[in-house]
């Protein structure tokens, strides 16, 4: 069986994952986290810490994980969570084909 991402019943996971983007997921959360990070592409958007407990930014792993990485040099993260959210927003993007308009904080 493949599992794919309902946007209409696990859009309810959205708000759960940015109130608490790191630690315990209910079960509904972490089944959709796991589809998010099995990229079909082979490409994997990753998190990168360029100075630690500082500074995070996002990078993409190629199919081919002999190739480089590519970091992209903005937006630079001040926090692990607000990172985590953007990559987030950008999986379900790729996934859904919807966009998630919400910030990491209000």
């Amino acid at each position: 069986m493949v599992y794919k991402i309902d946007p209409q019943a696990d859009r309810q996971y959205i708000e759960e994952f940015r109130r608490c983007p790191i630690g315990r997921h209910s079960p509904g959360l972490q089944r959709v986290l796991h589809i998010m990070r099995q990229d079909p592409s082979g490409n994997q958007v990753i998190l990168f810490c360029r100075k630690p407990f500082e500074e995070w930014v996002l990078a993409t792993m190629p199919p081919d994980r002999r190739d480089p990485i590519v970091y992209e040099g903005e937006p630079v993260f001040t926090s692990r969570e607000e990172a985590e959210w953007e990559i987030f927003r950008r999986r379900w993007r790729l996934l859904t084909g919807e966009s998630i308009n919400l910030p990491y904080r209000d």
